[in-house]
């Protein structure tokens, strides 16, 4: 099979190295008749610098590359989402894509897609960090913000960086069948699947550029009254303005209702609880606001597709030690008796 990763000055070597090892270790246990032919494909040959300073030997500029590629991946780089590909370029991109059985990108090379128009009428995934610009500047396009990565049809595209890896583990499954994939990712060391998407990685909520100051107020207000039943009209109150002004300017600024932006700094509050401290669920729960913690784990899989004692193993800074196991064991017997009591 005749892979082509698209390059730019600037890459982030992960989105290149990511791919070709996942590729280069599944040719190990594949037959030369069906192992991968990886092919770096640039503006012309010659070399690219990455983003990291790291320099890749490019064999081939785009108008020298005379192959019909099987699968074409464009990965991504910290500036691409400024970058104006050549029209010559984006005519290549689409010609070469047309002929592919199958065709992507890496991160946020999904904007060169979409100044190809390749991603119109498409769902398509990027970095978090730039998922909101590629659907302002795309607006055909159906963007999934939270999905690690995604297919539609003949397109893939994936999440920031290391979410190539993800994307490439699931091409190989595709074509060589799932054991095939779980050696590779046995060798790399990395999930055959991640759980959970993108949200698990973003920042916690925060102050955005144009946004009004009442919204900074009312995260401050809802920060510090998290165990409070919160309604429109106390928070209204409490930046000092109307319901209806207050309904209007959240649903200019914030983008969410009131009720959707509380829950959010509900969970960030208790993603730096589980991040930081050892506290028991429940206790994580009570004091952020949520009924229960089921009622958080709830919460949890819906806004960020895993539990908070998933998101607590992943992201808890220092090793684990017996205080955090007992921690733990508690955790497990909350989450049971509450999900018991739940369904009584």
């Amino acid at each position: 099979m005749k892979v082509a990763i698209v390059v730019f000055d600037g890459v982030q070597a992960l989105d290149v190295a990511g791919p070709m090892d996942v590729f280069a270790e599944a040719n190990t246990h594949l037959p030369d008749h069906r192992k991968y032919q990886v092919a770096l494909v640039g503006a012309q040959a010659g070399y690219v610098t990455c983003s990291n300073g790291m320099q890749l030997s490019v064999p081939f500029g785009y108008a020298d590359f005379d192959v019909q590629a099987d699968l074409l991946i464009v990965a991504g780089g910290p500036k691409l989402p400024d970058y104006r590909p050549r029209a010559d370029m984006l005519k290549w991109l689409q010609s070469q894509t047309f002929g592919a059985t199958r065709f992507g990108s890496v991160c946020n090379g999904a904007f060169v897609l979409g100044h190809a128009g390749l991603l119109d009428g498409k769902q398509a995934t990027t970095h978090w960090a730039e998922a909101a610009r590629l659907a302002d500047d795309f607006p055909h396009a159906h963007v999934q913000p939270d999905r690690i990565f995604t297919r539609d049809g003949r397109l893939f595209t994936s999440a920031g960086v290391t979410a190539g890896i993800d994307l490439c583990l699931a091409l190989v499954a595709e074509d060589h069948g799932h054991e095939i994939a779980v050696r590779v990712a046995k060798r790399l060391v990395v999930y055959i699947q991640r759980e959970g998407g993108q949200s698990q990685y973003s920042p916690y909520i925060g102050m955005r550029k144009g946004e009004d100051p009442i919204i900074s107020k009312v995260h401050r207000y809802v920060t510090e009254h998290l165990a409070d039943a919160l309604s429109i009209e106390q928070l209204a109150k409490a930046v000092s303005v109307s319901r209806r002004t207050f309904s209007r300017l959240f649903a200019k600024y914030a983008k969410v209702t009131p009720s959707a932006f509380v829950e959010q700094v509900r969970v960030d509050s208790a993603r730096k609880m589980l991040e930081e401290t050892d506290a028991p669920l429940k206790t994580v729960a009570f004091k952020c606001g949520f009924h229960s913690a089921t009622h958080m784990r709830t919460t949890f899989m819906r806004r960020l597709d895993v539990t908070p004692k998933q998101y607590r193993q992943r992201f808890r800074g220092d090793a684990p030690d017996r205080q955090a196991w007992v921690s733990n064991s508690v955790d497990e017997r909350v989450e049971s008796n509450d999900l018991e009591e739940e369904m009584a």
